[in-house]
C-alpha cells in the first residue's frame, strides 16, 4: 500500500445526550420525554421483563455432568472382525480395511459372533467381547491410549525456573 492510496474514512459522531436546551431538542435534552429512560442511569437491567419472572428463571436447569477430557472411541464389532477373516488384527489392519481412522482410539464391542481364532489388539474392549474372543480361542490385547496431561508440563516449567 502506498501513501497516495490511503482513503480518509468519515465517522459519524454519536449524539451526546443530556446537554441541556441548546442541543436542538428542547427541554428534554435529546432523551425523549419523561420516564425512567430519560433519567441519568435510567433503564432496566438485562433480562428484566417488566416484573414477570424472567426467562432464565422459568427454564429448568440442565442436570448432569460433562467430562472435559472424555475419550471418544471408534467402535468396531465382532461382526467386522469375522468379515476380515484374519488371525492377527491390529490398528493398521483395521485402518487398511477402512473400518477405523488413525486419529481416534478403537473399542471392541460384542455385537455379532466370532468363530475365528484371532489375536486382536485395540485400545479398549467390553468384557463380553473379550469373553467371546477367548471362547473362540483368540486373545485381546489392550493398547494404552496416549493422553497428554496438561498439568505435567506446567510442573516441569515451574521446577526449571
Amino acid at each position: 500500500m502506498k501513501l497516495h492510496e490511503l482513503k480518509v474514512t468519515k465517522y459519524k459522531k454519536n449524539k451526546r445526550l443530556g446537554r441541556g436546551i441548546g442541543s436542538g431538542s428542547g427541554k428534554t435534552a435529546g432523551r425523549g420525554t419523561k420516564g425512567q429512560n430519560s433519567r441519568t442511569g435510567g433503564g432496566v437491567k438485562i433480562g428484566f421483563e417488566g416484573g414477570q419472572t424472567k426467562l432464565s428463571r422459568r427454564l429448568p436447569k440442565l442436570r448432569g455432568f460433562k467430562a472435559i477430557n472424555r475419550t471418544t472411541y471408534q467402535v468396531i464389532n465382532l461382526d467386522d472382525i469375522e468379515k476380515l477373516n484374519k488371525t492377527k488384527i491390529d490398528l493398521k489392519t483395521l485402518e487398511g480395511a477402512g473400518l477405523v481412522k488413525t486419529n481416534k482410539p478403537v473399542k471392541l464391542l460384542s455385537d455379532g459372533k466370532i468363530s475365528i481364532k484371532s489375536s486382536i489388539s485395540v485400545h479398549a474392549a467390553s468384557k463380553k467381547a473379550i469373553d467371546m474372543v477367548k471362547k473362540a480361542g483368540g486373545d485381546v490385547t489392550l493398547i494404552s491410549v496416549k493422553t497428554a496431561s496438561a498439568s505435567k508440563p506446567k510442573q516441569e516449567a515451574i521446577e526449571q525456573k
